[in-house]
């Protein structure tokens, strides 16, 4: 405490770099760039099976897997367990069975994006010799770290 903090404050301002506007660049911005290998896809799914349904599906038909009503409160987009009437948009009335077909004008198909990993084959696995016997084990590693 020796020293006078304005004076300290004036040298330490002084071996400043002058700052760059705009956002900070990442660490590393020489380092090679990642492939991006997961995509987005956009799709309708079942609220029951989870099957991924078809472009262009009847919604007031059935799931083609389990045969469930695709027209129904749990399939809708605005379907909210939390709010009043379980609904998001202003119902006057609530509909009891959210699972049953209804007939809803309100009714928009619940999309989802999902994260398709699918596009990169997995890497092939070595393939490891075992050795026959002890003494071949042995000589394997002494190969290896022979100097």
């Amino acid at each position: 405490m020796d020293t006078d903090r304005s004076g300290f404050k004036e040298r330490r301002d002084s071996d400043e770099r002058p700052r760059l506007p705009g956002p900070k660049p990442p660490l590393d911005i020489t380092g090679p760039r990642l492939p991006r290998l997961v995509q987005a896809v956009t799709a309708a799914r079942c609220f029951n099976c989870s099957t991924q349904l078809p472009n262009g599906i009847d919604w007031s038909g059935n799931c083609p897997k389990c045969n469930t009503p695709l027209h129904c409160c749990k399939q809708c987009t605005y379907f909210e367990p939390s709010t009043r009437f379980q609904c998001l948009k202003p119902i006057q009335q609530r509909l009891a069975v959210k699972d049953k077909a209804n007939d809803c004008t309100l009714f928009s198909p619940r999309v989802t994006v999902a994260r398709d990993g699918s596009g990169a084959p997995p890497p092939p696995s070595p393939v490891v010799q075992t050795p026959a016997s002890p003494d071949a084990a042995r000589s394997a590693f002494d190969k290896l770290f022979k100097k």
